[in-house]
C-alpha cells in the first residue's frame, strides 16, 4: 500500500488538477475543465492513506453508488491508470475512440450538447431511436420526435 505522501506526489503530478484542501487534513482534487458536472477528481485523501477516486464513467472499474472507487491499497501503477482514465474522459477535447464503435456506417446519427458541454450521440438504430452519453445506452424512443422532446426538456440542442 501506497502511502499518503506517495499518492500525493503521484496526484500531484497530474498538472490539469488543482488541489483543494477540505476538513480533517483530507484533500481533494478537482480537474476544472470537466465535460462532466463531476468537478472533484480526487475525493477525500486523507493522511490514514484512504482517498476516493471518480470513476462512474469508467467500466472497468467497480464504483459506489456515487462513481467513487476506493484507493486505499491501489500501487502506484494502478493510481496513475486511473487517473489518467478519468481525466482523459472527463475531458471536453477528447476525441472519443468508441463513437466509431457506436455510430459505425450509419448516417442516422446527430449529436446534442448542453450548456455545460456534455455531448450525447442520438442514433437510429433497429427502429428504435437510442441516446448515448459515452459508450452507455442513456435511453431509447420509438419516435425521432420523442428523442427530440426529451433532449430539448432536459436542456441540450442540435450541435452543427
Amino acid at each position: 500500500m501506497l502511502t499518503f505522501n506517495e499518492k500525493l506526489a503521484i496526484i500531484e503530478s497530474f498538472p490539469e488538477l488543482e488541489r483543494k484542501n477540505v476538513s480533517l487534513g483530507r484533500i481533494n482534487f478537482q480537474y476544472p475543465n470537466s465535460i462532466s458536472d463531476k468537478k472533484n477528481i480526487v475525493y477525500h485523501l486523507h493522511p490514514n492513506g484512504n482517498g476516493f477516486i471518480y470513476a462512474g464513467h469508467l467500466d472497468q472499474y467497480d464504483t459506489d453508488e456515487k462513481g467513487l472507487v476506493n484507493i486505499r491499497d491501489f500501487t502506484g501503477d494502478q493510481l496513475r491508470e486511473i487517473l489518467k482514465d478519468s481525466i482523459q474522459r472527463l475531458s471536453p477535447n477528447e476525441k472519443f475512440e468508441f463513437e466509431e464503435a457506436i455510430i459505425g456506417d450509419s448516417n442516422d446519427e446527430e449529436r446534442w450538447v448542453d450548456s455545460e458541454n456534455n455531448q450525447l450521440i442520438v442514433i437510429n438504430e433497429n427502429d428504435a431511436w437510442n441516446i448515448y452519453f459515452g459508450l452507455n445506452l442513456d435511453n431509447s424512443f420509438d419516435t425521432y420526435e420523442e428523442a427530440v422532446e426529451f433532449l430539448k426538456e432536459e436542456g441540450f440542442s442540435r450541435k452543427g
